[in-house]
């Protein structure tokens, strides 16, 4: 197969990958991660192995903090078991729902109502359990993005001979 179209077919998996990160339809990193092995050992990419090894690491390290971030937020702002299995009910509903970032909504809304099924006098309680999931969100899909901006910089740098 031709050295170009396996180079682009690696790009576009690293850019869906990086559109992952914030999608949940999409596996994110693992996108990322799969173009930047078929760029490594389906080419001739003179890619050093430690950015195979470090980005391996750091997409695992990922997966993990994606489940750790937002429950250590959640807990650190008040949030309860409730909480958190609204979140998860709330994202799978929302992925569903017609409507821009409907996971995103779901996901508070899960939390929200999650909290308040748990103590329905408590409604600032929820509120910051809220909080606490988004700033969460935000830490873990902001690690995602930022590997997968870095693998694709990595590829696109070395495609182009500067690393």
């Amino acid at each position: 197969m031709d050295t170009t179209i396996i180079n682009i077919f690696c790009l576009i998996l690293l850019f869906i990958g990086i559109l992952g990160t914030f999608l949940p339809v999409l596996p994110g990193l693992l996108l990322s991660i799969c173009g930047l092995l078929i760029y490594k050992f389906g080419t001739d990419a003179d890619l050093p192995m430690i950015y195979i090894w470090a980005f391996g690491i750091l997409t695992a390290a990922s997966v993990v903090l994606s489940y750790v971030i937002p429950a250590k937020t959640n807990r650190k702002y008040g949030g309860t078991r409730w909480g958190s299995i609204g979140s998860v009910i709330g994202t799978i509903v929302g992925i569903f729902l017609p409507i821009p970032l409907g996971f995103l909504i779901g996901m508070f809304a899960g939390v929200f109502i999650g909290e308040l099924l748990h103590d329905s006098k408590d409604m600032n309680k929820a509120l910051q359990s809220t909080k606490g999931a988004l700033i969460g969100f935000i830490y873990g899909t902001g690690f995602s993005f930022v590997v997968g901006v870095a693998m694709f910089l990595v590829v696109l740098l070395n495609m182009f001979n500067v690393i």
